[in-house]
């Protein structure tokens, strides 16, 4: 299987924020911006490993600046790191208020995919290889990430986390 880079799996994705959109503020609501999110994303995990992809979870979210009713929504999604069947994508949001040129980072969050065969059972996936010193950060704190996640689901002891050993078990 044929490695790729994060450039490979790039996606750009543009939504104009429209009344039925928003809430009784006026702003994007929540829900339509990780619906959105979501999509980017898979579209970019497929683009890695070239199948279907299923969302396996959501890292946190969080709303750095409300993105207003009119404006555009740019979403930038990517595969950072490739474990067996999983893929960790980072997705960035941008909104943008083309009349008065300004824009603006709303939120950034990780979301994990996991690849599936033509039976919808996991599928291996290429692996990453990242090219600038961002993308090895992003790579290297991916596995951190990982094991966070799988010792919060329950599907990892805290002590068989290698890169969070420190923060769950102390040594005498």
């Amino acid at each position: 299987m044929k490695e790729k880079c994060p450039k490979d799996s790039y996606v750009m994705m543009s939504e104009l924020v429209l009344p039925n959109d928003t809430n009784t503020l006026g702003n994007l609501m929540g829900g339509k911006l990780m619906h959105w999110m979501d999509i980017a994303a898979a579209i970019s995990a497929q683009k890695h490993c070239n199948c279907p992809v299923v969302t396996a979870s959501v890292d946190n979210v969080s709303f750095k600046n409300a993105i207003k009713l009119g404006n555009v929504v740019t979403l930038e999604a990517k595969v950072v790191r490739a474990f067996s069947t999983s893929m960790e994508i980072y997705v960035k949001v941008w909104g943008e208020d083309v009349a008065a040129q300004y824009k603006y980072l709303s939120n950034e969050a990780y979301l994990t995919f996991v690849a599936l065969d033509p039976n919808s059972r996991p599928r291996k996936v290429p692996h990453v290889t990242p090219e600038t010193e961002e993308e090895q950060k992003m790579y290297d704190a991916a596995l951190r990430r990982r094991q966070v996640r799988l010792v919060l689901g329950g599907r990892m002891k805290p002590e068989e986390a290698t890169e969070l050993r420190s923060l769950f078990v102390q040594d005498k």
